[in-house]
């Protein structure tokens, strides 16, 4: 990646309203996070400070500074989920990817998260895959889950 490439995106947006997130959003979606480099060339294009970048990229959960994977599991650790067997639905994506929860498997194909609350307690416990939430996840069927929401499944399949 260049300075050049970096500039190129913030150039592209030029509506004052939202035109930081805007550029942000894009930096994420084209690199799966915000690179250092990245924040930096922004910031002295759009002539901010670094920090006022820095805190915007901090304050929203869905901006990551370190390298995501391409596709995002979150396991809802909310009151319902957590009652109804959270945490072993976690250990077993764990043991089935091969990374911890936060952590991104080697191959730049999976990052594991652990959010508070999706909104689906009824559902419960949910995992989102890509954004798209499937209910009433068993260990015992995170493998199935894994192959029909992801095109290859997960590493070993």
């Amino acid at each position: 990646m260049t300075g050049n490439e970096y500039t190129d995106i913030v150039k592209r947006h030029t509506s004052p309203n939202g035109r930081v997130l805007s550029i942000l959003e894009e930096i994420q979606r084209k690199y799966r996070h915000l690179p250092e480099e990245a924040l930096r060339a922004a910031a002295e294009e759009l002539n901010l400070p670094l920090s006022q970048l820095y805190g915007v990229a901090t304050f929203y959960t869905s901006f990551s500074l370190q390298p995501r994977g391409e596709h995002i599991i979150g396991v809802c650790h909310g009151t319902v989920c957590h009652v109804k067997g959270a945490a072993r639905v976690t250990a077993e994506l764990e043991k089935k990817l091969g990374v911890s929860e936060g952590g991104t498997t080697g191959d730049g194909k999976f990052t594991l998260e652990s959010v508070k609350c999706l909104g689906c307690c009824s559902l419960a416990p949910v995992v989102s895959i890509d954004g798209s939430v499937h209910a009433r996840v068993k260990p015992e069927t995170v493998d199935e889950l894994i192959k029909s929401a992801i095109p290859g499944g997960a590493p070993g399949d």
